[in-house]
């Protein structure tokens, strides 16, 4: 059953100038070291970070709750596998309220834009 559904639409140049603005004191406040470390091998970085951000935006809607520190919504990456969350603190007990037993998460990203989106099971 589903529980929860977000999905978020993000201009990957808004957000390249937000990151100028900002710099690595906005990334960290955003992102973990892992998804910043994820970025920085990249090509196309900003982009990855980009759609980790509507990513995080996306899986506060499905969870229902705005006041999450961003690092507690974490888009993890495994070799040979699809981009999942890993949910920490106040995120992790809220998709405990909600009984969430699977993410399901889709990136899709280009130079002008990226999309985040999160579906969460429960199976009750």
């Amino acid at each position: 059953m589903i529980v929860g559904i977000g999905i978020e639409r993000l201009e990957v140049p808004r957000f390249q100038a937000a990151d100028a603005r900002w710099g690595e004191r906005g990334r960290a406040r955003l992102f973990t070291d892992s998804e910043r470390a994820y970025a920085a091998r990249r090509a196309n970085g900003v982009e990855s970070l980009a759609v980790r951000f509507a990513a995080k935006l996306a899986a506060r809607r499905a969870l229902g709750s705005g006041g999450l520190r961003w690092r507690e919504i974490e888009v993890v990456r495994r070799r040979g596998s699809a981009p999942t969350l890993a949910l920490h603190g106040a995120a992790a007990r809220a998709a405990r309220r909600l009984g969430v037993s699977r993410v399901a998460l889709t990136l899709t990203h280009d130079p002008a834009c990226c999309i985040g989106q999160v579906v969460l099971e429960s199976d009750a």
